[in-house]
């Protein structure tokens, strides 16, 4: 199994940012897809999901600002990031899981927010 994160950067305050997370090596519409990010010194955190069956959901400090989309006929999972803040630097990390036994990792994509 392999999630493969790409699409951070370094972007200046009110920038935007599209993640994007391909897998290979599960049935991907079976999953649930999440989105996590860690800061440095902090812990992880979900900054988004959406269902196999399509019902997304976002942590407080993202809501309107981020949105987060799959393409099933690609194996694709995505973030939109937008008006990027400085608070919202991490590494970003996209997992997969499927009931309780299956839970995959992608190694992360960083998202720096500086002037």
């Amino acid at each position: 199994v392999q999630l493969q994160a790409s699409g951070g950067g370094l972007v200046q305050p009110g920038g935007s940012l599209r993640l994007s997370c391909a897998a290979s090596g599960i049935v991907f519409s079976m999953y649930d897809m999440d989105w996590y990010r860690q800061a440095p010194g902090k812990e992880c955190e979900l900054v988004a999901g959406v269902t196999s069956d399509w019902k997304t959901n976002y942590a407080d400090s993202v809501k309107g600002r981020f949105t987060i989309s799959r393409d099933n006929a690609y194996d694709a999972l995505y973030l939109q990031v937008n008006n990027l803040k400085p608070e919202d630097t991490a590494v970003y990390y996209c997992n997969a899981h499927w009931r309780i036994r299956y839970n995959y990792w992608g190694q992360g994509t960083l998202v720096t927010v500086s002037s």
